[in-house]
């Protein structure tokens, strides 16, 4: 079986340039990586560079850098999202009616391969780039590296996959909405969205020209550095460039959302993420909560107001002369805006010019921000049945970055049951990039996460922690209810303590009702691990007033449950005082 480990750019350019080893044997092993991930997700990519040209171009730079060339990123594998243009590749932007053959690569690419990497192939995307969750793609739906019945996470949907699959060292994105961003935190993976300007967009197809970025996605943020150091820098082709700056950070102070703003769309586990998350930066930082609904309001008006009609401009003449070739989802969100006055546009540059205000002032008061990159994850089936309601939780945190001139660098926090990432976004002002990095880079030295868990190559099997109270323990009466759908023990835990455990009067086999309760206690349990079709069959024999709900444990994580209805506590028996249901078997 092929191994899928992530690749690092840094080593593969240092291994190259020292001669340890070639870039056509790098290039090699890609070739036997891609060729085994087509097995899993070939949907990853849109097109591919033919296997003899690649051999060529890592024989080219293996030529360079025996002439004595110093080659940043020699012999370096990478992917690029078919919105950008990469000379001898068509550029889609995932519709085949908009396809064209530029005659050159956008300045990014061109940088890239000056600089040693190698491009092996065009990824995925949501339409025209418009979408946060990867679904939108008459060339199939990439999904969650980790868990396939999960999004991936969009617009930049293939690019993501291709680094967490460990196709490519890096892959670049873009980001308007969150599109850099959003796909790096589901994927466990480091996401640089740069000031604007500060990386050229010429050969670019626009989403919202003023305000669209390209990325970066990498396993290690020093990669991410890396490609910065190549990229950044002013391009007077591009009306929209910026000469780099360097803007410190001004101190430790770290804005968060005040919890009353904290929206997880009832994810605990990325609710329980994201405080572990806080924990740590809080040990060399003093966080700050902050009122985020200016920068809410921001975040309407990119999707709510008149930015729609610059997706629109992007795309006129292809919605004027063929709408029906524009995904069905994508031409909902752009169309309105073939209809949006310009005294609508004023008065959201008004408006946004007030906010901006806001944001200046706000970089007074703290010197960085640190949001969750998204409140929670969906199923690719949950986003397929409402995919612009879902797709506006996604961007919550993300929507608002741009349009304020924001940088911006996601980074992973934790691994969710199901094996999806979640991450947190480190936001600063215009041009504090490198700032940003650092601060990063001090988060992730402390905050001890653990690797990704294993990528779902269509083995993984969706499960669902349980845990058990009474009866359903280890040699109680109604055990053989969880070892006969092949439950697997995954340990004796206690609850958090909050919670009281009482004796139902009048059951038999006695069974226990726990409830939460503020002056609780720690309560002892087992928790198991069901396939989804266990779960719900077992679930269904579950008898009245006893029901299933989310328990939290004593480390702060949720797992499903035995809960209780507020009628078991007639005629009950306080028993929490003795700390679980074992004590209490034994005391009677």
């Amino acid at each position: 079986m092929t191994d899928f480990a992530r690749l690092s750019a840094g080593e593969i350019a240092g291994a190259v340039g020292s001669g340890a080893t070639t870039a056509l044997a790098v290039m090699e092993e890609t070739l036997v990586r891609l060729a085994a991930y087509d097995a899993h997700q070939p949907q990853v990519w849109i097109s591919r560079a033919d296997p003899e040209a690649l051999r060529a171009a890592a024989r080219a730079i293996d030529a360079r850098v025996a002439a004595g060339e110093h080659l940043p990123l020699a012999g370096v594998p990478y992917a690029a999202k078919d919105n950008i243009d990469v000379a001898g590749f068509e550029t889609t932007a995932a519709c085949p009616a908009f396809a064209y053959r530029p005659e050159r690569s956008a300045t990014v690419i061109e940088r890239l391969e000056a600089a040693g990497a190698i491009c092996v192939g065009k990824t995925n995307l949501d339409q025209f780039a418009t979408g946060l969750v990867g679904t939108r793609s008459p060339y199939g739906i990439p999904r969650n590296a980790y868990n396939r019945d999960y999004v991936s996470g969009g617009s930049s949907s293939g690019s993501a996959v291709a680094t967490a699959a460990g196709l490519v060292a890096f892959a670049l994105g873009t980001d308007t909405a969150g599109s850099g961003r959003v796909p790096a935190a589901f994927n466990h993976l480091v996401g640089l969205k740069p000031s604007k300007g500060r990386w050229s967009t010429r050969g670019l197809v626009p989403a919202c020209r003023t305000l669209d970025c390209i990325t970066v996605f990498a396993d290690r943020l020093e990669d991410a550095a890396l490609v910065d150091g190549v990229l950044a820098g002013f391009d007077a082709e591009d009306a929209f460039s910026r000469a780099p700056q360097d803007v410190a950070l001004g101190g430790r102070r770290i804005g968060v959302p005040r919890v009353d703003q904290r929206q997880f769309f009832g994810d605990t586990e990325a609710e329980y993420l994201y405080t572990r998350a806080l924990e740590a930066l809080a040990r060399d930082h003093v966080l700050v909560e902050i009122d985020i609904d200016p920068l809410l309001e921001a975040t309407q008006l990119l999707y709510g107001g008149p930015w729609v009609a610059e997706r629109t401009a992007a795309i006129a003449p292809l919605l004027e002369s063929n709408p029906l070739a524009i995904d069905p989802v994508v031409r909902e969100v752009i169309a309105p805006g073939a209809a949006m006055l310009a005294t609508e546009l004023w008065n959201g540059i008004y408006r946004l010019a007030e906010l901006q205000r806001h944001a200046e002032a706000m970089w007074g008061e703290v010197d960085a921000l640190a949001f969750p990159t998204t409140g929670t994850t969906y199923r690719v089936a949950e986003l397929l049945e409402a995919p612009v309601a879902l797709n506006s939780n996604l961007g919550r945190y993300t929507n608002f970055v741009n349009l304020l001139d924001m940088a911006a660098i996601a980074v992973p926090a934790g691994a969710k049951s199901n094996g999806t990432g979640f991450g947190i976004t480190l936001i600063g002002p215009a041009h504090s990039d490198k700032a940003l990095i650092a601060l990063a880079g001090a988060y992730l030295s402390v905050a001890a996460l653990k690797p990704p868990p294993p990528l779902d190559l269509g083995d993984r099997m969706e499960t669902v922690k349980l845990a058990v109270v009474g009866a359903h323990l280890e040699g109680m009466p109604l055990h053989w209810q969880l070892t006969s759908r092949g439950a697997t023990f995954v340990g004796a835990f206690t609850t958090a303590p909050n919670y009281r455990l009482y004796a139902m009067a009048d059951s038999v086999p006695p069974k226990p009702a726990l409830v939460h309760a503020e002056d609780g206690a720690a309560i002892a349990l087992e928790v198991y691990e069901l396939d989804m079709a266990s779960f719900g069959s077992f679930v269904a024999e579950v008898p009245p007033p006893l029901a299933i709900g989310t328990v939290t444990l004593a480390d702060g994580s949720s797992v499903k449950g035995f809960v209780a209805e507020p009628r078991a506590l007639t005629g009950a028996q306080d028993i929490t005082h003795l700390g679980g249901w074992r004590a209490f078997i034994a005391s009677r």
